[in-house]
């Protein structure tokens, strides 16, 4: 009874040593190592080794303290079966197993050399489960003599037994929350607080390292049009090509679709733009998600510590900096930052609050530039260009906030302000009875991202009183090239299906103009501009603008060519073939009343309406 009473003290006593260890953090290995050590002192003829099994069915030395370290080594990455030693049945069976005589059983047949030359003749070995059931380790007794355990040694066993699988599922749970705490669930990576630690360590040590802030460009399109699993799918695979494309790269998960990215050993520009590029060409490359096909595309700002910042928080506004503009001017690509991108940026931000301002003030009014027939001077159209009032009463041209509509959400807000002014402008003149014929309503890419701008016109229109007839959508070539190109079409043709007319706006400024009018359903080509300003004295604009027009004729679009200036720009343009122009030859951009004076002088008077066919403006329709 004393004896009992004496190995339930010192029982208690390990457990208590051990649960301590792990309620201070202590390591599993440093845990299991404290475990074989506390029973080998209690049964000091045994010898104690913990095994841990991984998903695979391999078994990993977790402690062995009396073991010699070349014997661990050899069991290494052993295969569980029916016949893999003590050990590894034990795991395969889920049942302890006694081999009182290693050098006759059959379960040792091959690992007998490993065991012998230790003096090891038995082992008795415990499976150990989780919560759920499954072995996750081993727990195991050698001794030198071919025996069995006596009733001590079992309850040893016992105990043991059950702190490991309180240890192991302690383990589990600290690194699972560890892994919530410091790397992002989706990809894998370092998330936004690990980020932190690791650039504010690379700055305390003064490494050489330099900053890629990554986007990836239309995830919300993918989102959007094919479902947030594929969009899971484009993140997931692009962060690991990201993390395979350099060794010298850690990147990390911010969130949605940004990546942050250190590069280390990178102590010059050039060295930080060959990771950019490294990383450029590892995400190059379809990715097939089901029935989809995904064409991956980043973008990328760098900064470089010490010559672009020298502290976090610089460093890292500086290469967000250069991201910004690198969506702006070429996305896809790389910009390293430059001290006049801050100047530029902060710029564009005193820009946004002054247009947020003015729309929130109501100052955000429609200018109208007519559109006339180049033989008569007649007003065919209008084009409505946004225009700011400043609180001194000056007028502010497009150009002085053009820079803040790159930003989808205030170019939203403030097509939706010019939508329902020039829903009522139209509106006050059919109701005067002027024989008005049709508007053109700029739009942006951030008008396509919502996916609403159907519903939005036909809203507001109707509200007003308005036939979608007198509406002309203007869409510009770097819209078409923006990236969202399936969508825009698809909203465009909507549009068309309700009688609006679609004109492609500065034509001849993007790339791959032509192929444009093959891919993108237009009704109207506006020719740019800068070929008009050089007409007559450039025979290169010449024999461009006299291709856009012919080959508008032959594909039965009608064209209208902006910012004519000159009576000889007009000649040109009339024996083209060109018959609408707008321009300050014929008037500048003006407010509702200078545009109501107009109409009622010089609108175009319709013949009947057509009673077949698309509902085109008669101006247009019926032009050579």
């Amino acid at each position: 009874m004393w004896m009992d009473g004496k190995t339930t003290e010192a029982l208690l006593r390990l457990q208590t040593e051990v649960l301590e260890a792990v309620a201070c953090g202590s390591p599993l290995a440093d845990v299991a190592d404290l475990m074989c050590r506390c029973a080998e002192a209690l049964a000091p003829q045994v010898i104690c080794s913990i095994l841990t099994l991984d998903s695979s069915g391999q078994l990993h030395p977790l402690a062995a303290p009396s073991l010699p370290a070349h014997y661990s080594a050899a069991i290494d990455g052993l295969q569980i079966g029916p016949r893999s030693g003590s050990c590894g049945t034990a795991a395969f069976r889920r049942e302890p197993v006694l081999v009182t005589d290693i050098d006759t059983d059959p379960l040792w047949d091959d690992y007998r050399g490993l065991a012998q030359p230790l003096g090891l003749r038995a082992c008795w070995s415990s499976p150990i489960l989780d919560a759920n059931g499954q072995v996750v380790a081993t727990f195991a007794f050698y001794y030198r003599t071919s025996r069995a355990p006596d009733d001590m040694e079992r309850r040893i066993v016992q105990t043991c037994v059950h702190l490991c699988a309180i240890a192991i599922d302690n383990e589990r749970v600290r690194r699972r929350n560890h892994r919530l705490a410091y790397f992002d669930v989706l990809t894998g990576l370092p998330n936004r607080g690990q980020f932190n630690d690791l650039l504010a360590s690379n700055i305390e040590h003064k490494q050489d390292f330099g900053l890629l802030l990554v986007d990836i460009d239309h995830l919300k399109i993918v989102n959007d049009t094919v479902g947030h699993a594929y969009g899971d799918t484009l993140i997931k695979t692009i962060a690991e090509r990201i993390a395979g494309s350099d060794p010298r790269l850690t990147a990390c998960r911010l969130g949605g679709d940004e990546f942050a990215v250190i590069v280390s050993n990178c102590a010059t520009p050039e060295d930080l733009g060959g990771a950019a590029a490294a990383m450029l060409a590892a995400v190059r490359g379809l990715i097939q998600a089901g029935d989809h096909t995904i064409d991956p595309h980043i973008t990328l700002g760098g900064a470089l510590f010490g010559a672009d910042g020298s502290d976090a928080a610089s460093l890292f506004q500086n290469a967000d900096f250069a991201l910004y503009h690198a969506k702006e001017v070429c996305r896809g690509g790389y910009v390293r930052f430059k001290p006049d991108l801050r100047t530029s940026m902060l710029e564009r931000v005193r820009i946004v609050r002054s247009l947020d301002e003015a729309m929130l003030e109501n100052r955000m009014v429609p200018h109208y530039q007519p559109v006339v027939r180049i033989d008569t001077a007649e007003i065919v159209g209008l084009e409505a260009l946004a225009r700011m009032r400043m609180p001194e009463g000056r007028i502010a041209i497009a150009g002085e906030f053009h820079t803040a509509l790159s930003d989808p959400r205030i170019a939203y807000q403030l097509t939706g302000q010019m939508l329902t002014q020039i829903a009522a402008d139209v509106r006050q003149w059919l109701d005067m009875g002027i024989d008005f014929q049709h508007v053109g309503i700029n739009v942006t890419t951030g008008d396509f991202l919502r996916g609403d701008l159907e519903e939005r016109i036909v809203t507001i229109f109707k509200r007003a009183g308005v036939p979608l007839k007198h509406i002309v959508l203007e869409v510009n070539e770097a819209v078409y090239m923006s990236g969202i190109d399936q969508m825009v079409p698809r909203a465009v043709g909507a549009l068309r299906q309700r009688g609006i007319l679609v004109a492609l706006d500065d034509f001849g400024t993007g790339f791959a103009s032509l192929t444009h009018l093959l891919s993108f359903p237009v009704d109207i080509i506006k020719i740019d501009r800068s070929f008009v300003a050089r007409l007559g004295s450039d025979r290169a604009s010449d024999v461009i603008a006299g291709a856009i027009i012919d080959i508008a004729r032959k594909l039965n679009m009608r064209v209208v060519a902006e910012g004519i200036e000159t009576a000889d720009q007009s000649r040109v343009l009339e024996n083209f073939g060109c018959t609408l122009g707008q321009g300050h030859l014929y008037s500048r951009p003006g407010p509702f009343d200078t545009t109501t004076t107009l109409l009622k002088l010089f609108s175009q008077k319709r013949p009947s309406p057509s009673s077949s066919g698309h509902p085109m403006p008669a101006a247009i329709a019926n032009m050579a």
